[in-house]
């Protein structure tokens, strides 16, 4: 079986951590960053040619077939679609954008060029958010009537020093890059949000961030589902928790530990969640850790799509619904901030 090949622009700590995992399944034939010494640093380990800028890189490298997009988030969209319309599929990290409208000219520009653009979600692939998602989908759980999501995790302020992160150009705000994956799991599992009511607040960021630090929301959903969104990056010293809990018409579940990782809580009708594998451990940037690392099942996913035609395992319309919802979210809190 053949290997696609790769290039990927961004090369910091999550660009890194891509490249590991693009060796296992395609082959990384270039890296791209503004920073000449950690393109060339990246370049080497895996005998890639270095760039640092993008438009040289589609121009000089006609042989790529798939752009991973590892930019801080308010690049994203100008990254993907300058692979896109240089006929290159694009694979971008979350979030896919940091408003629906770019998300919206991502879809378009991979919709002319007939190329796909894949979306990192990779918590979906936690075992316990497939356990309970195929409860979910076999009707096991029945109606869901409410949920509850607590993200509880540290940021401090060593964490934005020196960064784009925290800046509202190229960040966009915590729900953006903390906990866009814990939006997309309520999209998942739950369904569509109608309505939002929320309020933000910086509490121990004021001269570090450009935004909030912590949130709470209440969402209405599409289907009559109410729930409650309760985030933060104030946790004393270190992550705390993050958790999703569903109150349904046959049973009651949470899915928790740090990172959404473990089955905390189990009581079904007639059933029981038994036998879960060993989930990835968590991304560890060394100051702080992230969600799950299971970005070796995104590119296994990326190559059966695109080598063997299989099914998409997060399709580019579902990343945006995650950004429209943090839109939704985001101008409740704005409104009823002010009022």
């Amino acid at each position: 079986m053949r290997r696609l090949k790769f290039a990927l622009i961004g090369c910091g700590k999550i660009g890194v951590r891509h490249a590991a995992h693009i060796k296992h399944y395609a082959e990384l034939v270039a890296v791209c960053d503004v920073d000449e010494e950690k393109a060339a640093t990246l370049s080497k380990e895996y005998n890639a040619i270095a760039y640092t800028d993008l438009d040289t890189l589609l121009a000089k490298e006609p042989g790529v077939e798939v752009v991973s997009i590892c930019t801080p988030n308010g690049l994203h969209a100008q990254h993907a679609i300058k692979a896109l319309r240089a006929g290159k599929h694009v694979l971008c990290e979350k979030p896919m954008a940091i408003s629906v409208s770019d998300c919206g000219e991502m879809i378009k520009e991979a919709e002319r060029a007939n190329k796909r653009l894949f979306a990192i979600k990779q918590n979906r692939f936690n075992p316990p958010v497939i356990a309970v998602k195929n409860a979910i989908d076999k009707g096991i759980l029945g109606k869901i009537f409410s949920f509850q999501v607590s993200c509880f995790w540290n940021r401090n302020e060593r964490y934005y020093q020196n960064s784009w992160k925290g800046t509202a150009d190229m960040d966009g705000g915590t729900l953006f890059t903390q906990f866009s994956h814990f939006i997309d799991l309520i999209y998942y599992l739950v369904g569509d949000v109608n309505n939002a009511y929320a309020l933000t607040r910086n509490f121990a960021h004021q001269s570090i961030i450009d935004f909030e630090d912590t949130g709470v929301a209440i969402l209405e959903l599409h289907n009559g589902a109410i729930g409650s969104l309760h985030y933060t990056v104030n946790s004393h010293q270190k992550n705390m928790e993050g958790s999703i809990t569903l109150v349904a018409e046959k049973g009651t579940v949470k899915i928790g530990g740090q990172y959404l990782n473990e089955l905390e809580y189990q009581n079904i009708e007639g059933f029981e969640i038994k036998d879960l594998p060993q989930g990835n451990k968590a991304n560890n940037y060394g100051d702080y850790t992230g969600s799950m690392s299971n970005h070796d099942k995104v590119y296994e996913n990326v190559a059966d799509v695109l080598l063997r035609g299989e099914a998409i395992s997060t399709n580019s319309f579902e990343a945006m619904k995650t950004i429209e919802i943090i839109e939704k979210i985001y101008r409740s809190a704005k409104k009823l901030n002010a009022g």
